[in-house]
């Protein structure tokens, strides 16, 4: 993720923090100082990184659930209003999905269940109190936001875990992307209940309502995704035709590859056929202006560490397309050379081609009610 520091290395995953966590934390130790002097602010942002440290631990068993089922997790980030596992890939059985989601915030039931003892808190205390004070207990607040998160992640709505069990749930006895279609209007339906609710004087609840929604929305193209390119190879994706670009030519040999073709992505090839990175129309033209026609395309293209071949399954290949940095995906042979590339716009058009098909394969009747008004 882009902004981000690596902090540690812990079981083969990266634990990774988000430059503007540093913000939050600034703006933690603020508040607390202007109630409290120094003590305050130095209390408040130990409260932060526990309460941190819990949220990393609640990703780590998600991470440690995913890997029993062969699932690893390069990395977990720390964000301002979280964390996040970037999990390979999700699980391919609902129960499966069930345990990982589930992992999570049971981790944040077990320090909550350790805590709560500790530090006395009974049925009769006062959570609100306890959470405004600058001076109260740290413990007892990190015990009590567990309790939050717990309750906070467990709304059945996409991105929160929640939605994820509901999904998994629901794709136990309905196909997987009709069980996501249903667990994805819910969230959004939940997002516009915190939206409307906002609206009354809580800012926070507008931006959780947005953050819901989109998760949702996102959730749910994906997996339509998965559903309409099931079975379908990285061979039936690919672009085949295509200008090629190579490591001794210049900016004016590019631009004169993108006057006279359609493409947007040239790859930039060695000798052996092998590629070496991938060139883009923006950088292009602004390589031309800044550093004139005679700038190697060396210097300009993004290097694509990534590559598929043309038997791999598509739904992998885009996977792998999303989290790379690469702005289209080399598909090459057994010895390493280009055969084909994939792009955004070819994605996009073999998602249309798809859809038009899957539409099209449903039962006369069925065509007839949906069309009816």
């Amino acid at each position: 993720m882009r902004w981000s520091i690596k902090l540690v290395k812990i079981a083969g995953i990266e634990v990774r923090m988000h430059l503007t966590f540093l913000l939050l934390l600034a703006w933690i130790g603020f508040i607390y100082y202007r109630q409290g002097g120094t003590p305050a602010a130095i209390s408040g942002i130990v409260f932060i990184l526990l309460i941190f440290l819990c949220v990393i631990l609640h990703e780590f068993g998600h991470a440690m659930a995913a890997r029993v089922f062969g699932i690893q997790t390069p990395d977990i980030t720390l964000l301002p209003i979280g964390g996040v596992a970037r999990l390979q890939r999700m699980p391919d059985e609902p129960w499966q999905e069930l345990i990982v989601a589930i992992a999570g915030p049971l981790v944040n039931v077990v320090i909550a269940g350790i805590l709560i003892p500790i530090v006395g808190l009974g049925w009769g205390t006062d959570p609100v109190e306890i959470l405004a004070s600058p001076t109260g207990s740290v413990l007892a607040k990190v015990a009590l936001v567990n309790v939050i998160l717990v309750i906070f992640n467990m709304i059945p709505a996409f991105p929160m875990d929640g939605g994820r069990v509901l999904r998994s749930l629901l794709a136990m006895v309905m196909p997987y992307a009709k069980a996501t279609l249903i667990a994805a209007r819910i969230g959004q339906a939940l997002a516009f209940g915190f939206g409307f609710l906002g609206l009354f004087g809580n800012p926070l609840l507008i931006f959780i309502a947005l953050f819901v929604y989109l998760g949702a929305s996102q959730e749910n193209a994906m997996a339509q995704m998965k559903d309409v390119t099931s079975g379908v190879h990285v061979s039936d994706a690919m672009v085949t035709e295509l200008a090629t670009l190579t490591g001794t030519d210049t900016i004016d040999d590019a631009i004169e590859a993108l006057l006279r073709t359609s493409q947007h992505e040239f790859p930039v090839l060695d000798e052996s056929g092998k590629v070496l990175g991938i060139l883009t129309r923006e950088p292009m033209i602004r390589a031309l202006k800044q550093r004139g026609p005679d700038t190697p395309v060396t210097e300009v293209m993004q290097s694509c560490e990534r590559t598929v071949h043309p038997g791999d399954n598509f739904e992998g290949a885009f996977r792998i397309m999303q989290e790379s940095a690469c702005p289209a995906l080399p598909v090459v042979d057994g010895l390493g050379r280009l055969v084909g590339l994939i792009t955004p716009e070819n994605v996009g058009e073999l998602m249309m081609v798809r859809s038009i098909l899957r539409e099209g394969e449903m039962p006369a009747w069925r065509q007839a009610r949906q069309a009816a008004p």
